[in-house]
Parts: structure tokens; sequence; C-alpha cells
């Protein structure tokens, strides 16, 4: 019994420890990407909290200024024009593209916007919203939201269905572990296409959300809460809303 009651000890503390560096980090990314315009979408956070957009990321990886393993947050830093309550209050709905590309790179792959991060750990998204002075950032486990979304056997039943023409061109040029357009929709495509929102896909689940808080149908708040509760589930996400003009974090 003393042994149960200490593995439980060190499992909350495990998740207490979790939960103030996903703090930490939100609240990072929140002032590092509250100054000024962004000139990319994605970026890498390394370790040593030195934030790369992906071409600066790469280059250094070819130089051997820095390791796979270095990586830490995937990052992507992204606009919203006018109130859209999806990209407010659920960051991780509103691209398809985030966790292919996070994921890619975690497993040491390239692709447009994917860069072998072997350490990384994290995944976030920074929404501004300057028509009302806010960001929101959320930070997400990268291993938990895989396995909640499936994305590991996505990505793998994609792969494997490479052309052995590809394949051997590839490895003759050196790029093994090159994932094409084609792939990368591929997979965004199906992880976007599952019913994971309570019964409702990624697509469906913005659309009820949108029109919940921005059109008053307030038939639709059973769904809403139900989403919620499964965004919650899926991504156990820690939240920030940064305020533009004070300079404070507000209620998220």
């Amino acid at each position: 019994m003393t042994m149960k009651i200490d593995e439980l000890l060190k499992r909350l503390e495990n998740v207490k420890t979790d939960e103030d560096e996903k703090r930490k980090i939100t609240e990072y990314l929140a002032k590092i990407f509250s100054n000024g315009d962004p000139l990319y979408t994605f970026y890498i956070m390394t370790k040593d909290r030195k934030i790369y957009d992906i071409g600066s990321y790469e280059k250094l990886l070819k130089s051997n200024k820095i390791s796979p393993n270095d990586a830490y947050v995937y990052v992507e830093d992204k606009y919203i024009i006018g109130y859209n309550p999806s990209s407010y209050f659920y960051p991780f709905l509103i691209d398809r593209y985030l966790l292919p590309f996070a994921y890619l790179s975690k497993l040491g792959f390239n692709s447009l916007e994917a860069v072998p991060t072997l350490g990384l750990k994290y995944v976030s998204m920074v929404i501004h919203f300057n028509d009302f002075g806010r960001i929101v950032v959320e930070v997400a486990d990268i291993d938990t939201i895989t396995t909640n979304t499936n994305l590991p056997t996505i990505v793998r039943n994609v792969l494997s269905t490479k052309d052995n023409l590809s394949t051997i061109i590839r490895d003759i040029l050196g790029i093994k572990y090159y994932v094409d357009n084609s792939e990368v929709e591929n997979i965004a495509s199906q992880l976007d296409s599952q019913k994971l929102f309570a019964g409702h896909d990624f697509d469906e689940a913005r659309d009820i959300i949108n029109r919940y808080y921005a059109f008053q149908e307030i038939s639709l708040a059973k769904e809403v809460e139900d989403i919620r509760d499964a965004y919650d589930y899926i991504f156990k996400p820690y939240r920030v809303v940064y305020d533009l003009k004070t300079k404070q974090f507000i209620p998220a």
C-alpha cells in the first residue's frame, strides 16, 4: 500500500511539474510574440528558449551549430482579422497542418514546414487578435496530442504507401526522410476528417462554435459543451490571454 501511495504522489508531482513548465512556456511565448508583426508562420523554440523561424533553424542544423535534440517547442504564429470565436477559444482547431508538421518534425522528417526536432516536447499555437488588442496562446504536450488524435497511425499508413520508384530516387538523392506535399495533405486530411469532437470533425466543430458564439444559436449550447470537453481531453492545453495595451495577462 505504501508503494502505491508513493507512486501516486510521484505521478501527481510530475503532473504539477509539467503544468508549471507549460505555464512558463505559454507566458514566455505570449510576451515574445507580442512584440511586432510576425515575419514567418512556424518557429522552433529550443531548450535554451531561443526562437528560430524554420529556415533559420534548418541552416543551424546543417552547420551543426545546434542539434535536433535541442528543439523543444514547435510554434505556429497566426494573425486573425476581426473576431473569430473558434480561433479565440479553441486555437488548435484552426490549422489542419500544425500537428502534422510538428509530429513529422519530431520523427525527424523534412517537408515544407517540417524539420528534424527530435527533442520536441510541446506544440503551441499563438493567435493575434490585434483588432481588440489580445494574444491567445496555448501549449500542449505533443505526445498527448498525437496519441489522442491517432496521428501516429495516420502517418504510418500514409508513408507506408510510398511507391518503390519514389523511395529509390529519394534514397539515391539522400532525402530518404523527405515527405512531399501530397503526403502532408493526405495526413492533414485524414486527421481533419476524424470525428474526434463529440461526433464532429475539425471543420464541423469550428462551424458549431462560430455559430454559437457569433450568431447566438443557443440551441447549440450542449454541443459546444461536449466539443469543449473533447477538446480539453484531446489537447490538455495550458492557455493564457495577454492584453497588448496593459501588457498583462487577463482571465482566459
